[in-house]
């Protein structure tokens, strides 16, 4: 995949259109958990394998879980991955099983060298059940776990040291986690390695107010952001270009409106190169 692609993820309502009408886009992205079984949506998905490239992105296999991996959700993943063949595969820093339950969120673990120790453990036997490398994505951070002796961007470089993963910088994610728990930004990438990044994610947020506060929410239910779209090209810049995502999961536009923010992406990693 080139380094300057920008793709929007693949959502249900622009399935047909997309089948349909084939738009200039740099890749597609789907959900693989909305993939694991045989369908018509899959079958579309292998026709436009034809014309795009895409890139695969779980969030149900619960990286930080202490449990390990389920094995028949790992397997039903590299099924899927395996039939796809997709440019980049990608999950979350963040657990979502406990005793056998799956919660309908991204929850937050704490950056301990004890945490540590099980992501990098259950990143390898994902990396291993793929044959490949996987980019482990930065998530939106609500609250501060006092536990903590790690920053998140020292936890995910040593990840990355550890398992030989990539990194997925979510943009929209890392401004809502600075401006909610007060970080520096320009601290926080320069704790990253340079070369770990594989790929970008962008999208919008909402604003609450809570007790006079406001805390922003990564809902992806809007246009993205001034000034995500600024701290993007911060990004870019210091990472150099990689393969954009733009996502947009709630409150879905016309097929047109995020095409337009996918050029939009476009031209700020043409600038950068």
């Amino acid at each position: 995949m080139q380094a300057a692609a920008a793709g929007i993820g693949l959502r249900a309502p622009h399935l047909a259109e997309i089948d349909r009408t084939r738009p200039k886009a740099g890749f597609l992205e789907i959900h693989a958990e909305n993939y694991l079984t045989p369908s018509p949506a899959l079958a579309t998905v292998e026709r436009l394998r034809a014309d795009y490239e895409f890139s695969v992105h779980a969030v149900g296999l619960s990286l930080g879980s202490a449990e390990g991996l389920d094995a028949a959700h790992l397997a039903r993943v590299a099924a899927l991955v395996k039939r796809l063949e997709p440019a980049l595969v990608s999950e979350h820093l963040a657990w979502s099983t406990f005793g056998g339950r799956y919660y309908n969120d991204l929850l937050p673990l704490p950056f301990t060298e004890e945490a540590l120790d099980v992501v990098v453990a259950n990143v390898q036997r994902l990396q291993e059940m793929l044959g490949r490398p996987v980019a482990v994505e930065n998530p939106s951070g609500y609250l501060a776990i006092a536990q903590s002796t790690l920053t998140e961007p020292e936890f995910l470089a040593e990840l990355v040291r550890r398992s030989g993963c990539r990194l997925l910088l979510d943009a929209n994610n890392l401004h809502v986690t600075a401006h909610n728990l007060g970080l520096d930004v320009g601290d926080w990438l320069d704790k990253l390695p340079a070369d770990a990044v594989a790929e970008f994610h962008l999208a919008g947020h909402a604003e609450n107010d809570a007790d006079g506060e406001t805390v922003l929410i990564d809902d992806h239910g809007s246009a993205v952001r001034a000034e995500v779209w600024a701290l993007f090209d911060r990004c870019v810049r210091r990472f150099g270009p990689r393969p954009t995502l733009v996502e947009w999961d709630t409150d879905i536009p016309a097929l047109g409106v995020l095409l337009d923010e996918a050029d939009r992406a476009t031209r700020v990693l043409a600038d950068a190169a």
